[in-house]
């Protein structure tokens, strides 16, 4: 008898054991297939990570994407266009992409779908010294004006500035100076320079003095930047899609709601992001970007349909595109999150 409950005792003894050493290991497990879950986005960015994204760039601490199961990846870029590319070529999922970039591929023939504006103001400007009395568009009529390059969007926007004030390209003499265009102005090789906001900011940190400013938005204001995917992609992925937009949704918001504590996040995420204060400032300029009174109503990431495509009418017109392009054909707004 004692021999039978001391052999029922191992036994229960030993199934103890098992099931304690069960309930250890079943942890990494259950771990690791809550990881296995969650799906990855890949986001083709048009720069590099820098202080303006710090809502795309701080998933580890604040948890936007993961809370909606993804895990996010933001591809570096050297351009609206090289997202573009990154999503055609199957590098990445979703493109952050300007309207000029998006424009030319529409032309291209590519299948495109736009599904939340990111910045429905222009951020666009044209620079001048005080000293040069520039303070309208028609005064750049004869004049020499910087751009960062032929093809970004500091010549395509300027165009849309000229043509406001009756100019085309050929009243003027355009030059190409790259990004640290300031210099140049400041040295009087150019009458003025394109620039956006937050180039004007860092030019002003760098000993930039009294200047005139022209903003772009002040003759057409159209968006700066948009989430663009294929239409494979929107087709085959829109859960994704939706789970990523609604992320993105809370990430900005909370930018807008705490640019303090994203400046201070930006000195470990963005490669720009090594000063505090300037972090603040860019931040505060991008999220004004990132409001207006249409999402003051409808919420974060809508579009003004009419005005984007007043904006393909123009990019034809100026000769920047050759086909006639039906935006509402390719903008989207049924995955964008409601307001609540």
């Amino acid at each position: 008898m004692k021999k039978k409950l001391s052999l029922l005792l191992s036994v229960i003894i030993c199934m103890l054991v098992l099931a304690a050493c069960a309930g250890q290991s079943s942890e990494p497990e259950d771990k690791k297939e809550v990881q296995n879950k969650k799906a990855k986005v890949r986001v083709a960015n048009w720069s590099q990570l820098i202080s303006e994204q710090t809502n795309l760039l701080v998933d580890e601490e604040k948890k936007f994407f993961t809370n909606e199961g993804l895990s996010v990846e933001v591809i570096p870029g050297a351009g609206g266009g090289d997202a573009i590319k990154n999503i055609l070529t199957g590098k990445a999922d979703i493109a952050f992409t300007d309207p000029g970039s998006l424009f030319s591929a529409l032309n291209k023939g590519e299948k495109l779908k736009v599904i939340y504006n990111i910045y429905p103001q222009n951020v666009f400007n044209v620079v001048s010294l005080k000293e040069s009395n520039i303070t309208k568009p028609e005064d750049l009529k004869g004049k020499k004006i910087g751009v960062y390059s032929l093809t970004s969007g500091t010549r395509q926007n300027l165009l849309v500035l000229l043509h406001q004030a009756g100019l085309t390209e050929k009243d003027v003499t355009i030059v190409e100076t790259g990004l640290l265009n300031f210099a140049p102005l400041m040295q009087g090789q150019v009458d003025a320079t394109a620039a956006t906001d937050t180039g004007l900011y860092l030019g002003k940190q760098k000993g930039l003095g009294e200047v005139n400013v022209m903003e772009v938005k002040d003759s057409l204001n159209f968006p700066s930047d948009f989430f663009v995917v294929t239409e494979e992609t929107y087709e085959k992925k829109q859960d994704l899609l939706k789970s990523f937009l609604a992320g993105y949704e809370k990430s900005a918001s909370w930018m807008i709601e705490n640019p303090e504590e994203a400046a201070d996040l930006a000195v470990k995420h963005a490669i720009d992001g090594k000063d505090r204060e300037n972090n603040l400032e860019i931040i505060k300029l991008r999220n004004a970007s990132s409001v207006s009174e249409l999402t003051d109503e409808k919420g974060l990431g809508f579009f003004d349909m009419n005005n984007i495509q007043e904006a393909a009418d123009l990019y034809k017109k100026l000769g920047l595109i050759e086909k006639e392009l039906n935006m509402s054909e390719i903008i989207t707004e049924e995955l964008v999150p409601k307001k609540q």
